[in-house]
């Protein structure tokens, strides 16, 4: 009896333990699910937009963000533009004690993770409950004065003596708040929750958004500025991530990998250095050049002449870099194109003819990086378009159609960037 006693005691601890969060340790690892918006399987979906009307939107606002992009590296203007909902790949995460579940929009493009709190002057509609600091027992706010906050580029909130924060974005949306520390935690599977203690975040007290009936909470930043989650974790991540996201027509979910879950080794990688540049959010790597079949054309730009983002739909390339690539998937499609081609989109061919989208060979420093058409062309009512673009400037940037069946890691460590063809679907 004694023993049984205690064989069921022990199993009730054991089972507590099981669900009880747990600190993250150097070289631990972890996934989460990262939810594109135009899914059937995000809390913001929309079923009577068609494939085409979603399409073109974000092909919109992915031109709108190249501008402010371009405006934001050339250091005249504030941060990128908010990535559409539809366009944006969604994470699911959880603030305070006891945790409170939110969807932000994962962003490589910026840092400052920030969420809506209350009390709130103004915030724009939100399908969730905003944020409330006093229900949180680890809610802490930070010292206009603490070097956290001068480290931030915090200065004094109104008359109080917390650190105010204030993201403002090239269309108009912006965040101002308290800077703030809370536990940050994910769930990875149905019983494992990974937490990070002490996470710094924007407690959002004036936030809009130029996105309507956006819902999300606000926005999660994984650029590479001493804000975003992974610099300040990069001991527990071991200074590295990956994701990998699927095409906008699959009803998967992509995934994103920290820490030691996020290390890309197997045969058919293929790595390029990250370069340093201004602005440190970004992630510059080199394109020396495009190939189709045998024929290649040279980049004009030097090192770190392209960065990878994960909110702009198209790919920009420099404007003579893409007039020899464009020269050259006329002439492999061999078809005529479009004379006027939907809105803004550039290279287009009727959807019902016979047209074969060659593979793409980007050719980064030591990696060469095949793209199949899912990558670079896609339907658009009744035409087949190139989601690649002109950017009008000097640097290019690498879209997240352009990602599509990739795992990509970024070793922030080694300055690394890894791709890996991957059916992300499966992964």
């Amino acid at each position: 009896m004694v023993h049984r006693q205690l064989l069921i005691l022990f199993t009730v601890i054991l089972s507590t333990l099981m669900f009880q969060s747990k600190p993250v340790v150097k070289a631990s690892g972890f996934s989460v699910e990262l939810i594109r918006g135009d899914s059937p399987l995000s809390p913001f979906y929309n079923a009577s937009r068609s494939s085409s009307e979603m399409l073109m939107k974000n092909v919109l606002h992915s031109m709108s963000r190249i501008k402010h992009l371009r405006c934001l590296i050339n250091q005249k203007c504030a941060q990128s533009v908010v990535i559409p909902v539809e366009a944006c790949h969604l994470l699911k995460f959880f603030i305070g004690t006891p945790p409170v579940d939110y969807f932000a929009i994962l962003d490589t493009g910026s840092d400052l993770t920030w969420i809506q709190c209350v009390p709130c002057t103004k915030c724009y509609p939100q399908n969730s409950s905003l944020f409330d600091p006093n229900a949180s027992s680890t809610y802490k706010t930070l010292s206009f004065d603490s070097q956290t906050c001068r480290d931030f580029g915090g200065k004094q909130y109104s008359k109080t003596s917390d650190c105010q924060y204030q993201v403002l974005y090239g269309d108009n949306s912006n965040s101002t708040g308290v800077l703030s520390s809370d536990t940050l935690s994910f769930h990875s599977t149905i019983v494992q929750k990974t937490t990070f203690p002490n996470f710094i975040f924007g407690c959002g007290r004036n936030n809009q958004l130029s996105l309507p009936n956006a819902g999300v909470a606000g926005i999660f930043g994984l650029g590479g500025g001493s804000s975003s989650l992974v610099s300040q974790m990069r001991d527990q991540i071991d200074h590295r991530f990956s994701y990998c996201l699927v095409p906008h027509t699959s009803e998967g979910v992509g995934k994103l990998f920290l820490g030691q879950e996020s290390i890309v080794s197997r045969p058919g990688v293929v790595s390029t250095p990250l370069v340093s540049k201004s602005p440190d959010t970004f992630y510059y790597i080199t394109l020396e050049g495009v190939s189709i079949g045998d024929k290649t054309v040279r980049s004009s730009s030097g090192k770190g002449n392209i960065f990878i983002d994960s909110g702009t739909t198209l790919t920009a390339l420099a404007s003579d870099l893409y007039d020899s690539v464009e020269a050259m998937v006329k002439d492999a499609i061999g078809e005529q194109p479009l004379k006027n081609p939907p809105n803004t989109i550039g290279l287009c061919y009727k959807a019902d003819t016979n047209v074969t989208v060659p593979d793409m060979v980007f050719h980064f420093s030591g990696a060469d990086v095949r793209l199949k058409p899912v990558n670079t062309f896609d339907v658009n009512g009744d035409a087949v378009c190139m989601q690649i673009v002109p950017s009008f400037d000097p640097d290019s940037i690498f879209g997240n159609y352009a990602q599509i069946n990739f795992l990509l890691e970024y070793d922030l460590n080694k300055r690394i960037v890894s791709f890996l063809p991957t059916d992300c679907t499966r992964h």
